[in-house]
C-alpha cells in the first residue's frame, strides 16, 4: 500500500474535505485519507454486484473473526452472546447511558475529553463531570485518581466513560492506571462505559489492554466498544462491536436499544469482516506511516518550526493535541488557522474546560499534507 499517495476526496461526500472553502486544509474530523484495504474494497465489490439489499443477518463466521481477534491479541475470552453489534460507538455509550441513568444522574469522564462525552450526558438529561487529567513532570498527561475517587463519591456518579487510548491526547492508559480506575468504580458501584475505538493504532511497541479483560470482576461491571472504523478506515460504513459480559447488564442494555437503532447495514458488515480478516498487513504498514507522520510534528516543535506550541507525545491514535496557549492568540483558535493559515483543526474548548488553548491536529493524511499544513501554521504563527 502506497500511503503517499493522494487521493482526492471532494469529488465524494468527505464531511472532512467539503465543510470548509477549498483553499482550506483540512487536519480535522478524525478520518484518515488512506485507501481502505484491498480485501475490503473486493470484498464490497462482489457484495454490491450480487445487487440485492434487503434486510440481512449478521455474516456467517464474523463473531468468530471477532472473538479470535480478542483472544489473539489481549488473551481475552468473549463469547458470541456476549457481542453485539451497532452502527457506532458514540452510539453505543449513550444507549448505555439511557439505559442505566434516570435524569439527573452523574456521569464521570477524564478531560479533554472527545465532544460526544461531553454532550451525550448532557443530551440525556445527566450531568456531566469532568475529571482533569495533568502533565507530569515528562510531559505525560496523568489521571488524578484521587480527584476522581472525590468526585465519584461527591456526585454520586452512576456510569464512568471512559477513551483508551485517550482522544484528543493519545493516551494508552497501562494496566496499573486501568485497575485503579476499575477498583474505584466497584468500590462505588459506578458502571465502566469503556469506547476503545482507537485501539488498533499504536506506537513505540505500546499494547492496548481492553479494561474488561484485566479481571472476571471488572467484566461484569463493563460495556466495551470496539470497531473496525479509525483502524481500516472505514467510519462511514458504520459498523461498531459492543462487548457486555454481564448477563444481566446485557440485557437491559440491549433491551433498550429495541426499536431505537438498528445493526449496521449489509455493506457495513461485509467490510467489517474483510477488515478483521483480511486488513493486519495493511494495519501495521499504516502504524509505520502514521508513526513516521507523529515524528514529523515532532521533530517541527523541537526544531522551533512552530514557536509557541507544545505537545505530549501521542502514544495512540493519529491525532496531536497541541498547546497553543503560549501564541497569545485572542478569540478562537480554530478561527485564526483558517483565516490565517487555511488550516482547519478542532478547537479545543469543545473537549472540555481543560482543552482551552488547545487545538486537535489530525496526522492521518499524506506526509506531504501534512508538511504543507506544518508550515502553513509556521507562517501564520511568523505573523502573530
Amino acid at each position: 500500500m502506497d500511503f503517499d499517495l493522494f487521493i482526492d476526496r471532494k469529488p465524494t461526500e468527505s464531511l472532512k474535505w467539503n465543510y470548509y472553502p477549498d483553499d482550506v486544509l483540512p487536519l480535522w474530523v478524525a478520518d484518515t485519507d488512506f485507501r481502505c484495504p484491498a480485501a475490503v474494497i473486493e470484498a464490497l465489490h462482489k457484495r454490491v454486484d450480487h445487487g440485492i439489499f434487503g434486510y440481512g443477518l449478521t455474516p456467517e463466521g464474523l463473531d468468530k473473526v471477532v472473538i479470535d481477534r480478542f483472544d489473539r491479541l489481549y488473551t481475552w475470552k468473549v463469547s458470541p452472546d456476549q457481542i453485539s453489534y451497532i452502527p457506532g460507538v458514540v452510539t453505543g455509550f449513550t444507549i448505555v447511558l439511557r439505559a442505566l441513568c434516570e435524569k439527573g444522574d452523574a456521569v464521570i469522564f477524564q478531560t479533554p475529553a472527545y465532544p460526544p462525552f461531553i454532550g451525550s450526558p448532557k443530551a440525556s438529561g445527566l450531568i456531566g463531570i469532568q475529571n482533569p487529567m495533568y502533565l507530569d513532570e515528562e510531559g505525560i498527561y496523568r489521571i488524578d485518581f484521587d480527584l476522581f475517587e472525590r468526585q465519584v463519591i461527591d456526585n454520586k456518579v452512576k456510569v464512568y466513560v471512559l477513551c483508551n487510548p485517550q482522544n484528543p491526547t493519545g493516551r494508552v492508559f497501562s494496566k496499573e492506571e486501568l485497575l485503579k480506575l476499575a477498583d474505584i468504580c466497584l468500590r462505588h458501584h459506578v458502571i465502566i462505559c469503556s469506547d476503545e475505538i482507537h485501539c488498533d493504532i499504536l506506537y513505540d511497541g505500546k499494547k492496548h489492554t481492553p479494561i474488561a479483560a484485566l479481571d472476571p470482576e471488572i467484566s461484569k461491571n463493563t460495556a466495551t466498544f470496539m470497531a473496525p472504523s479509525k483502524t481500516y478506515n472505514i467510519a462511514g460504513m458504520h459498523a461498531s462491536v459492543a462487548i457486555i459480559q454481564d448477563e444481566g447488564l446485557h440485557a437491559t442494555v440491549k433491551d433498550f436499544m429495541q426499536y431505537l437503532i438498528s445493526s449496521p447495514g449489509v455493506l457495513a458488515f461485509v467490510a467489517a469482516k474483510a477488515a478483521y480478516e483480511h486488513g493486519d498487513e495493511w494495519l501495521q504498514e499504516q502504524i509505520a506511516y502514521l508513526q513516521a507522520n507523529r515524528d514529523l510534528i515532532g521533530n517541527a516543535i523541537d526544531d522551533g518550526l512552530l514557536p509557541g506550541i507544545r505537545w505530549s507525545k501521542p502514544e495512540g491514535t493519529f491525532l496531536a493535541w497541541l498547546d497553543c496557549r503560549e501564541l497569545g492568540i485572542k478569540g478562537v483558535l480554530q478561527t485564526f488557522f483558517v483565516e490565517n493559515a487555511k488550516v482547519s483543526m478542532n478547537d479545543g474548548c469543545t473537549f472540555g474546560e481543560a482543552g482551552e488553548g488547545f487545538l486537535r491536529l489530525n496526522f492521518g493524511c499524506t506526509q506531504a499534507v501534512l508538511k504543507q499544513g506544518l508550515q502553513k501554521m509556521a507562517e501564520a504563527i511568523q505573523k502573530i
